[in-house]
């Protein structure tokens, strides 16, 4: 069939919720029998957020393939439970770099460069690789920003000329924007929407459906005025109530039939039947009350949560399963050397460590390391969190507090992580790390082969240090054991302390493969050690001969 597509503007304010919509109404579709992709184009001029500080954009998002994304791809990948590829997130900067490119080049012989038609074209085609490279029959694109933002104007006009381009029976545009509650009235307010789609239709754009959100009930009366003052049906006109779950969204696009209208108007009739029962009985959990188990996620940025947003949804995921509620408490890694926050670490059930970048805050979570190995609180150390591990480990294993990492001390007399032979002479810093999956083979009797349940695993990547091989003889004889390996064995992929009930840290980020009702199995591992430790937990029978 000739592929469709569904366009995401936003309209009012930022941070509206277009990511969470577009996966949702992805879900929709899946479930009624079509192959469904998504991509997020985004109006910066970074070529990737690769070299993004977390409080500028939020966490780095890497797909199989390596490509550095948008977090919103990890909303997309969840809700959905599909693999996307580097095709799914385009920006400004790989748009313009293109063009500039083929202009060096003398591609277009000599003509004048314009953003009409050449950027434009250079959006429209890399739109159409989507359904090309995932062979996805809709294709649910978002477009980043607010209309009214200058540099969304180029997005916004290829996607306004690709309705003529494919047809109307082949696009449909859905615009999310905000209802602002007056206090002093007590009112919803549908002016903002009302301009937003005019600003919207004077590009060309009339959107197809109109999703309202909004902190409080939006009556009919709001879906007649918008519906009339916006041109379009009131029945597409889907109000969308801030919700505490945020896995209820799908569940409340299917009440309010949105998947019907979006169908009717593209042509096509549902090929298999929704099942909603698995995610009705994950929200009905989730909005269950459950015992606390208290998780120190100890990292540099926890003052913008959205920096650690896939291991916070981890976290959740493993959680539900094992009928818990991590209670996540951010502690300041930076803070800890100050000595404040400790009592965070001291409580918790337990402890995690992130990835990041950059020595400020090392000691910290370094000391919160320490104090998971010595207190036997569970920890999971992820990339950074691993490469800490070890750093800790080794002043353990030496008695010296000059261990460290070259990422840190480059003149350290015991270099126990170290940068990868491949990453010598690399002086760019965008997209030039071990990006994307990479197999790992599990060592028999270690708690990570308990966990996963198989020999040989993939995980996605993204580091330019590594477990340094000049010191894996005198760690393995002190206790630390290497229980996951790449193929040739000749990167340290996971690492755990055998007298511990549970201490593992991983190089890469398992964080990006755990889907809500799928959690990933070591952060299963890590909640139910700590869920254990906190009392909350039947223990069980040991099953591994390392703990």
């Amino acid at each position: 069939m000739t592929t469709k597509y569904i366009f995401f503007t936003g309209g009012v304010v930022s941070s509206v919720g277009k990511g969470v919509t577009a996966a949702a109404m992805g879900r929709l579709l899946k479930e009624r029998g079509f192959s469904v992709a998504v991509q997020k184009l985004d109006p910066y001029i970074n070529v990737d957020p690769g070299t993004m500080s977390p409080y500028q954009h939020g966490e780095v998002y890497v797909l199989d393939d390596g490509a550095e994304t948008d977090l919103d791809l990890g909303h997309y990948e969840r809700f959905i439970d599909v693999r996307l590829n580097k095709v799914c997130n385009v920006t400004t900067g790989q748009v313009y770099a293109e063009v500039i490119s083929k202009e060096r080049r003398g591609d277009y012989l000599g003509g004048t460069i314009q953003v009409i038609p050449h950027i434009t074209n250079e959006i429209k085609r890399r739109i159409g690789l989507v359904g090309k490279t995932t062979g996805a029959e809709i294709v649910l694109v978002e477009v980043g920003g607010t209309v009214g933002d200058i540099e969304s104007l180029p997005f916004l006009e290829a996607i306004r000329q690709l309705r003529s381009d494919l047809g109307r029976e082949n696009t449909f545009y859905v615009h999310v924007t905000w209802l602002p509650w007056i206090g002093a009235t007590e009112e919803l307010k549908t002016k903002p929407t009302q301009h937003s789609v005019r600003e919207l239709r004077s590009i060309g754009i009339s959107p197809d459906m109109i999703v309202a959100r909004s902190d409080h009930p939006v009556d009919e009366s709001l879906r007649e005025k918008i519906a009339l003052f916006c041109d379009v049906e009131r029945r597409a006109v889907v109000p969308m109530v801030t919700t505490s779950v945020l896995y209820e969204v799908p569940l409340l696009l299917e009440e309010a039939g949105v998947a019907e209208l979006v169908l009717h108007r593209l042509g096509l009739e549902a090929r298999t039947r929704p099942d909603w029962s698995d995610w009705k009985k994950l929200v009905e959990r989730v909005r269950q009350p459950k015992p606390k188990v208290r998780i120190a996620l100890v990292g540099k940025y926890v003052e913008l949560h959205d920096a650690y947003m896939s291991v916070r949804e981890a976290l959740k995921h493993a959680a539900l399963a094992l009928g818990v509620e991590p209670e996540i408490h951010w502690v300041h890694s930076a803070e800890l050397e100050k000595g404040k926050g400790w009592d965070q670490v001291v409580q918790a059930d337990g402890i995690l460590v992130p990835g990041g970048f950059g020595s400020r805050g090392i000691e910290g979570k370094i000391r919160a390391i320490h104090h998971a190995r010595t207190q036997k609180v569970p920890y999971l150390g992820l990339c950074l969190g691993m490469q800490l591990m070890v750093v800790e480990f080794g002043r353990y294993v030496f008695g010296s507090d000059e261990v460290n990492s070259t990422e840190f001390d480059r003149s350290t007399p015991y270099p126990v992580i170290d940068l990868m032979p491949e990453q010598h002479g690399i002086t760019d810093m965008g997209g030039t790390m071990r990006l994307g999956l990479y197999p790992c083979r599990l060592q028999p009797d270690t708690r990570a082969r308990a966990c996963y349940g198989v020999d040989v695993v993939e995980e996605r990547h993204r580091h330019r240090f590594e477990f340094n091989n000049a010191f894996r003889d005198i760690f393995t004889q002190r206790g630390m054991v290497l229980s996951g390996l790449s193929p040739d064995g000749r990167l340290v992929e996971i690492t755990e302390i055998a007298d511990h009930p549970f201490m593992v840290g991983t190089q890469f980020h398992p964080e990006f493969l755990s889907r809500p009702n799928r959690p990933h199995p070591l952060f299963l591992g890590f909640m139910r050690a700590a869920a254990e430790r906190a009392g909350v937990l039947e223990t069980e029978k040991e099953t591994v001969t390392n703990a």
